[in-house]
């Protein structure tokens, strides 16, 4: 009961950190907490999900397709305070302005944005919509529920996987380290949706494979750029992750359905 107990701990730390959202007061807090519970990062991506797509199935009944995908993205923004777009943003300004390691850690650092970051999240965000839009409400609601979370795990293997690259920042009290143990938890959640949506016909199976890989295939991709420009990953590195995985995942899921 107890090992229960800290787990859902665990999870509204998590929750606390990633988002706006409140938690019991029951929760406390101790700051060893963070070092683990970077496990429910996928989870909490299908809070958020469930939420923006509720939005968006709501919206539907109401208004066109684009006018519902706008609204459910901007409620995902609202929900985490746009923690992912600011670390896709600064991620953009420091790999696009820098040219050393210093430099691109010190403009990541610095909380203005830049014309890389402003043009490479509005791109982004554009993106997301259209792609939302130019599916049904009822493929839009499993693709919301199936790339959140997918998208957070691919981030996590970056904790799991890399070493954190600055000797301060926001994001290093979750970013220490990630056991194969926790990894596995988190990737037990980040599948459940798709599984789910595939016994229940929603997706194929060739679907969900393609979800997967688009995931790993883009936290692979910027992880090896990552390592070769700044040794490691910092918080707006997953938040750069997060967003190009959720992107990816949307594109699969487009394409297979047409």
């Amino acid at each position: 009961m107890q090992y229960l107990v800290h787990q859902c701990r665990l999870f509204f730390i998590a929750l606390q950190f990633f988002t706006r959202l409140p938690i019991p007061r029951w929760v406390g807090f101790e700051p060893a907490w963070l070092h683990h519970a970077s496990r429910y990062f996928p989870l909490v991506g299908i809070v958020v999900a469930a939420i923006a797509a509720l939005v968006y199935l709501g919206a539907a009944l109401l208004w066109p397709a684009p006018v519902a995908s706008l609204l459910s993205t901007a409620a995902g923004i609202y929900l985490t305070g746009a923690f992912h777009e600011d670390g896709f943003a600064d991620m953009c300004d420091g790999f696009g302005g820098g040219h050393t390691r210093d430099r691109v850690m010190e403009i990541m650092k610095d909380s203005r944005i830049g014309t890389y970051g402003a043009v490479g999240a509005g791109l982004l965000v554009a993106l997301k919509v259209t792609l939302l839009a130019a599916c049904t409400p009822a493929a839009a609601f499993v693709a919301l529920l199936v790339a959140h979370p997918l998208s957070r795990l691919a981030a996590a293997s970056l904790i799991w996987q890399l070493e954190y690259a600055r000797d301060e920042g926001k994001a290093k009290p979750l970013a220490q380290e990630m056991s194969n143990a926790e990894f596995a938890i988190g990737a037990a959640c980040a599948a459940v949706p798709a599984i789910g949506a595939a016994l229940l016909g929603y997706l194929s199976w060739t679907a969900v494979g393609l979800c997967f890989a688009s995931a790993a295939a883009g936290a692979a991709w910027l992880s090896a750029k990552f390592v070769r420009r700044i040794g490691g990953y910092t918080g707006d590195c997953l938040g750069a992750v997060q967003q190009v995985s959720e992107v990816a995942i949307y594109l699969c899921l487009l394409a297979s359905l047409r």
